[in-house]
C-alpha cells in the first residue's frame, strides 16, 4: 500500500479485530470516519476494543482512569503504530488514558483519547450555521479552550465539506497529519475533534485532503490569534481573562444618538502612525498606543478613533486590506488582549473605535481561506464572479449561507469579544456591481439580467440589520461611491441599512475646487456648492482619509496652490470649511498636522513637524475646529437634516465668496464665511436672520495657527440695514484665504 506521498508501508500483522480496508485507510490518513476505528467500540461477540493509531509509537499502555495503576500494554498490529487491545470482560464503556512510549525511551504522562470523546458541536449549532444564522458561529468554529468530562483542551471545528480528510496539525503532534483526523459531521461540512491536553499559546493549522487527493495546510479561518509575515500558524487563545473597565461607556452607547452627535473620526494606520527608531524603527505596541495614540486623540477633540484593519494579514503593503486571519487582531503589535487594552483605554477616555472591515475580497496566500477545501467554497469558481481583477483578490460568495454566515458572525465578533463601536465597510461598490471595474464579457449578469449583484445587496442587508438589532448604538459606515440609492436608509425603507456612508463626490469636488489656483476659482464656483444638491440623501461622512494622500496623489499640503504661506493659509481655509459644511468628519493621520510627503506605510507620521509654527499652527487649528464642532450645536446637531443648513450667498463666484448657517434644533446658530481668494475683504457686508452680537469663534487666519491675524476684534454687532435677503447685517474684515465662524449671542 502506498501513502499520500507515494512511499511504501509495511504490511500489517494479522489485526484481532480491524477489518483490513478500515486499517490501510487509517494508515493512509484519508479514513472518512476515523472515530468509527479508532477509540473504545463494542464487539458483536461482547466486551470492547481498543484502537490506537501513534505514528512512531513503539508501544502503548491504557490505564482505567478510576483504576490508576501500570495498566495494559496494546498489541502493536502494524509497524506503522497501529495498537489494538481486546477486552472481553469490560461489560460497558469506560474512562481511560492513554500512555505513549517511543524507540528513543521517551514515555508521556498519561492522558486521556481523543477519540474518545463525542461530538463538539450540538445539532442546533450544525444547522444554524448551514441555514447561514448562526450569529455566533465564532463560539463553536475554530479553536476553544475548555473542559469536557473534567478534560481539559482545546475543541476544533472547522468547515470543509468537499475535503476528503482533515486533520489538526500542530507543534502538540509534531505537525503530522495521521495523529489528530477529525470526524465530520456530514449534514453540516463541519469537521470536529477535542484534542486533550492543547491549551493557550499552541500553534496549529488545518491538514486536508482535498477531493482530488491533493494534500495542503490552511490557517484557521476562525483563528483568535495568529502569526503574521512568513509565519502563517493560528494560534490557539482564550478570549475568556480579559477584565474589561469601559462598563460604563458600553451601558452609555446603546443610547448613543449618533446622527444629532458630533462625530469627528481621527483615521489611523498602526504601523505607520509612530515609530521607535532608537529600536530599530520597530512598531508601537498595542500597550505602547493605548498611552501615546489615546492621548493624542483625546488631546486633538476627536470624538472617534478609525483604525485601518486590523484583522491579521500577510503582506504589510495591503495595509490590512487583504486579510487573512479575520477574527484574529494582528499579532505584529500584541496579543488580542493588548488590543483590547487599547480599545479599552478609549472608552475610559470617552473616545469611540472604529475598525475597517473587508467582506468585498481577500487575497489568494495558499494558507488562507483561497479554494480552501480544494473547491471554491468561500469564494465563485467561476473568475467573472469570483476574482477581482484590478486587485488579484477573490471576491466571497454571497449566495452561500455559510459565507454570509462566517462574515456577519465576524462582524458581530468585533462589535461584541473587543466592544468596538462600528465598522466601516470597505469596498462596498465591488460588492454592488457585477461589472465593477470589468469590461463586455468579464462578467456575468444576475438571474434577471442586470448588473446588480442581488446576492451581495442581501447580504448587506442582513449584515447592517443583525448589526444594529443586537448592538444598538453602533455606527455601520459604508465606503460607496457611486450614487447607488439608499445606502444610509433603513432596510425596511428599501435601503442597505447602515448608518452612514463616505461622501466621495464632496471629496472630490473640493478637492479639485482648492487644488485650483484662486484667480481661476471663480470659474468653478459650483464645484464648492454642488455637495449641498445632495447633502441630505444620505447620512455623510466628509472625509479625506488615506486614500487621498498616496499613490502619486501628493499630501493635502501638497495639493494645496500657490506658495508655502498660501498653501498653509488655503489648508486652513478648507478644513475649517469642512468643519462647517453639513456631515460628520475625518481626517487621516498627518493631515492634521500638514505633513509635506504622501503617506507611506513604512514610515511614521512626522512628528517633528509639531515644532515647527506653520505646521504646528495647522494641528492647533484642528483641534480648535474639533472642540468648536464638539461644543456647539449648531455645527452637528442637525448634520442630516436639510433644516440644520442656509445658504446667505453661494452666488457671488465673482469674489469666490461663501456664506451659510448651521443651525441646531434649539435654536442656536453658527454663520460659516469663506473667503477662497488671496485678497483681503475689509468691511464686507453679509446678511445675517436677526439682531444681536456676533462672537467670532473660529478664524483660520488667527495668528496662532500661523496666520496674518486679519480679524473682527472678538466679533460684530447687525446693524439694521437689510442685506442678502435678511432683515439685517454685520459689516466684518475678512482675512485672505480663511474662513471666519461667529456665533449670534442675543
Amino acid at each position: 500500500m502506498n501513502d499520500l506521498t507515494g512511499n511504501s508501508n509495511p504490511g500489517p500483522a494479522s489485526p484481532a479485530t480491524t477489518d483490513p480496508s478500515d486499517l490501510d485507510l487509517i494508515l493512509q490518513a484519508i479514513h472518512h470516519d476515523p472515530f468509527g476505528v479508532l477509540g473504545l467500540h463494542t464487539l458483536p461477540s461482547g466486551g470492547y476494543v481498543l484502537r490506537v493509531f501513534r505514528p512512531g509509537a513503539s508501544s502503548v499502555k491504557v490505564i482505567k482512569t478510576d483504576q490508576p495503576g501500570e495498566g495494559l500494554e496494546l498489541t502493536r498490529i502494524h509497524t506503522e503504530g497501529f495498537f489494538e487491545i481486546v477486552l472481553p470482560d469490560a461489560g460497558s464503556a469506560f474512562s481511560y488514558r492513554l500512555v505513549f512510549r517511543y524507540d528513543d525511551g521517551t514515555e508521556t504522562e498519561p492522558a486521556a483519547d481523543p477519540y474518545s470523546f463525542g461530538t463538539v458541536l450540538g445539532e442546533q449549532d450544525c444547522y444554524y450555521f448551514s441555514e447561514g444564522t448562526h450569529q455566533r458561529a465564532y463560539d463553536v468554529l475554530g479553536a476553544h479552550l475548555k473542559t469536557v468530562d473534567g478534560v481539559t483542551g482545546t475543541a476544533f471545528a472547522v468547515w470543509a465539506p468537499n475535503a476528503r480528510r482533515v486533520s489538526v496539525v500542530g507543534d502538540f503532534n509534531n505537525w503530522d497529519g495521521r495523529v489528530n483526523p477529525m470526524r465530520k459531521r456530514v449534514e453540516s461540512g463541519i469537521w470536529e475533534i477535542f484534542l486533550p491536553g492543547v491549551n493557550s499559546g499552541h500553534h496549529y493549522k488545518f491538514e486536508l485532503v482535498g477531493t482530488h487527493g491533493n494534500l495542503f495546510n490552511k490557517a484557521d479561518p476562525f483563528a483568535f490569534f495568529s502569526q503574521h509575515g512568513p509565519s502563517t500558524a493560528s494560534i490557539t487563545w482564550s478570549l475568556e481573562e480579559y477584565e474589561w473597565g469601559d462598563s460604563d461607556w458600553m451601558e452609555r452607547r446603546k443610547t448613543h444618538d449618533l446622527y444629532h452627535k458630533p462625530v469627528s473620526f481621527y483615521e489611523a494606520h498602526l504601523g505607520s502612525w509612530a515609530r521607535v527608531p532608537e529600536e530599530g524603527d520597530r512598531f508601537l505596541t498595542y500597550q505602547e498606543m493605548a498611552d501615546k495614540l489615546v492621548r493624542y486623540v483625546s488631546e486633538m477633540g476627536y470624538t472617534h478613533l478609525e483604525l485601518m484593519p486590523v484583522s491579521e494579514f500577510p503582506f504589510d503593503g495591503s495595509w490590512g486590506y487583504q486579510v487573512g486571519g479575520y477574527f484574529a487582531p494582528t499579532s505584529r503589535f500584541g496579543t488580542p488582549d493588548e488590543f483590547r487594552y487599547l480599545v479599552d483605554k478609549c472608552h475610559q477616555a470617552g473616545i469611540g473605535v472604529v475598525l475597517d472591515w473587508v467582506p468585498a475580497h481577500f487575497p489568494k496566500d495558499p494558507h488562507g481561506l483561497a479554494r480552501f477545501d480544494g473547491t471554491g467554497l468561500y469564494e465563485h469558481e467561476d473568475p467573472r464572479r469570483g476574482e477581482h481583477q484590478d486587485w488579484g483578490t477573490l471576491i466571497f460568495n454571497y449566495g452561500r449561507n455559510e459565507v454570509r454566515n462566517f462574515l456577519i458572525s465576524n462582524a458581530l465578533f468585533w462589535l461584541e469579544k473587543y466592544h468596538i463601536d462600528g465598522l466601516r465597510v470597505d469596498a462596498v461598490a465591488s460588492m454592488l456591481y457585477l461589472d465593477y471595474s470589468r469590461k463586455e464579457g468579464q462578467w456575468l449578469p444576475n438571474q434577471h439580467g442586470g448588473r446588480e449583484n442581488l446576492e451581495a445587496i442581501h447580504f448587506l442587508r442582513e449584515l447592517n440589520r443583525v448589526c444594529y438589532e443586537t448592538h444598538p448604538g453602533i455606527m455601520m459606515i459604508a465606503e460607496e461611491s457611486t450614487a447607488f440609492g439608499g445606502v444610509s436608509r433603513p432596510v425596511d425603507q428599501g435601503g442597505l441599512g447602515f448608518g452612514f456612508k463616505w461622501n466621495m463626490g464632496w471629496m472630490h469636488d473640493f478637492l479639485q475646487y482648492v487644488s485650483r489656483d484662486p484667480i481661476h476659482r471663480r470659474f468653478h464656483h459650483n464645484e464648492a456648492t454642488f455637495s449641498m444638491i445632495y447633502a441630505y440623501h444620505e447620512n455623510f461622512v466628509l472625509v479625506l482619509s488615506h486614500d487621498e494622500v498616496v499613490h502619486g496623489k501628493s499630501s493635502m499640503f501638497g495639493k494645496m496652490p500657490g506658495d508655502r504661506w498660501q498653501k498653509f493659509a488655503n489648508l486652513r481655509m478648507f478644513y475649517a470649511w469642512m468643519f462647517g459644511h453639513p456631515g460628520k468628519k475625518l481626517l487621516f493621520q498627518g493631515n492634521d498636522l500638514a505633513q509635506i510627503p504622501e503617506w507611506n506605510h513604512n514610515y511614521s507620521v512626522e512628528w517633528h513637524l509639531e515644532d515647527q509654527p506653520d505646521h504646528g499652527g495647522v494641528q492647533k487649528l484642528v483641534r480648535d475646529l474639533n472642540h468648536a464642532y464638539v461644543n456647539e450645536p449648531a455645527l452637528h446637531d442637525l448634520d442630516h437634516e436639510s433644516g440644520g443648513f442656509e445658504w446667505v450667498d453661494h452666488l457671488d463666484s465673482a469674489n469666490s465668496f461663501f456664506a451659510f448657517l448651521r443651525k441646531s434644533r434649539g435654536g442656536d446658530s453658527v454663520l460659516v464665511l469663506i473667503n477662497a481668494t488671496p485678497i483681503p475683504r475689509l468691511g464686507h457686508r453679509v446678511g445675517v436672520p436677526e439682531m444681536g452680537y456676533y462672537r467670532e469663534i473660529v478664524n483660520s487666519d488667527s495668528q496662532i495657527y500661523g496666520g496674518s491675524n486679519i480679524g473682527n476684534m472678538g466679533g460684530v454687532h447687525a446693524e439694521n440695514i437689510p442685506w442678502n435677503g435678511r432683515p439685517c447685517s454685520i459689516k466684518v474684515k475678512l482675512p485672505p484665504l480663511a474662513a471666519v465662524f461667529f456665533k449670534l449671542e442675543r
